[in-house]
């Protein structure tokens, strides 16, 4: 059966009033969990500042459930900080990147958001909540995408990330998959053809076109976050100006005279409150389900562009096992014009060697090439759901959000007109 797993996005602007933006704990999904489906639930709470300064880091809970057979537990809670996010994705970089596999991108690092954490006096950091749930709902997803891959998810390093109730040990202590040794030797013999820059010659149509398609959509990705980001900017400005609007009627309706015309402004301003509020929702919904969408797959597409690089990396291994074999063979032909004998009996353990090794390499790239078919159509499954459900979940937000603002300016309006000043 395959694997059912929940993803929650769990966004809020206030850390101690969280509003949920964006959730798929949606009644199907409980109603699948219910019926006994394999599943893994992650979430994120509680992040809280550890120590004072710049020595200061930041700390999140990390909760999962799950009925997986390969975890330990079925409810744990453990407390990570963000440099072990990082760590976790280099480890499984290390250990899958070379074989095909897409691994999820962690979050980008802020040097300037947590800088203004670390010097925050106190240990509440609601001052910079814009950026710590920024930060919690985007590690969320990041841990979420990654239990959702069915490889890494059986990891050793992820399941103690998710289980061991420690701190984690600095360096990876888990043994390398065994195809990893087989890599290090090809790599080896590729690193000796450093100066083998020889442009691939495509010669799958398949890797030829996914390769241009997704150099569109990085290019087309980018675009969109610089216009969704214009527009979080701008819900947000707006917010400021209805807010700025509505004390400005209110301090107008105090000094009226006219009573009737007072009341009138002061309702007028309790409008444009309404709507303001309604503004800033928007805002939240155009950055934590629209803009962080785009920006989270920019840094997936970042991904699928390492393992496409991966793949021109063991076909140069490739070929530079070839080229060394080439001069093996030619070292060989002058030994014997050269009467050499000695010298070519031992050409010849090299050319078995290397022969070995040849077969390796296009054993490896061969392989590698069939493992990313497999990661992009996974990919792109993901990505159609992803971008679905998030639409969805917008529009449906936007409509809503609309609705109430016609809602407030229809209530005001019929009391205005039955007023004679």
């Amino acid at each position: 059966m395959q694997a059912f797993l929940i993803l929650t996005y769990s966004s809020h602007i206030q850390l101690s009033q969280p509003a949920t933006l964006t959730s798929f704990h949606d009644l199907t999904a409980r109603n699948e969990l219910e019926g006994g489906d394999e599943y893994i639930d992650i979430t994120i709470t509680s992040p809280h500042k550890v120590g004072d300064g710049m020595n200061s880091f930041m700390a999140f809970k990390v909760n999962t459930k799950t009925n997986l057979s390969f975890f330990k537990k079925k409810e744990s809670v453990v407390t990570r900080r963000f440099s072990d996010f990082l760590g976790l994705r280099d480890k499984l970089t290390e250990k899958y990147l070379q074989n095909g596999r897409i691994i999820p991108p962690a979050p980008d690092k802020s040097v300037l958001g947590m800088t203004k954490v670390k010097m925050s006096k106190e240990d509440d950091v609601s001052d910079q909540s814009d950026f710590v749930e920024k930060r919690r709902a985007a590690l969320e997803r990041y841990l979420n995408r990654t239990a959702a891959h069915q490889n890494l998810r059986v990891d050793p390093d992820f399941r103690e990330f998710l289980e061991l109730d420690a701190e984690l040990p600095k360096a990876n202590s888990t043994a390398a998959l065994s195809n990893k040794n087989i890599m290090k030797i090809i790599s080896k013999v590729g690193d000796k053809m450093t100066a083998y820059t020889t442009k691939m010659d495509e010669t799958d149509q398949w890797f030829e076109e996914k390769t241009v398609m997704v150099e569109n959509l990085d290019l087309q990705l980018r675009k969109l976050l610089t216009a969704t980001e214009a527009l979080v900017y701008y819900r947000k400005s707006l917010t400021g100006h209805t807010y700025t609007v509505a004390k400005g009627l209110a301090a107008l309706g105090n000094t009226e005279e006219n009573t009737k015309l007072s009341a009138v402004l002061d309702q007028l301003s309790e409008v444009y409150l309404k709507v303001e509020k309604v503004h800033e929702e928007q805002a939240k919904d155009d950055f934590f389900l629209l803009s962080e969408l785009v920006h989270d797959y920019i840094g997936i597409v970042g991904s699928v562009k390492d393992v496409l690089n991966e793949r021109l990396k063991a076909w140069q291994a490739w070929q530079g096992v070839q080229k060394d074999l080439n001069k093996r063979r030619e070292g060989k032909a002058r030994a014997e014009l050269g009467g050499k004998l000695e010298k070519v009996q031992e050409i010849n353990n090299g050319i078995k060697e290397t022969e070995r090794q040849l077969d390796m390499a296009q054993e490896n790239f061969e392989k590698i090439s069939r493992t990313i078919k497999k990661e992009f159509e996974v990919f792109e499954a993901r990505k159609n759901q992803d971008f679905r459900q998030t639409i969805v979940k917008y529009l449906e937000k936007m409509l809503k959000a609309q609705e109430n603002l016609v809602s407030h300016w229809e209530r005001f309006l019929p009391e205005i007109k039955q007023l004679e000043l």
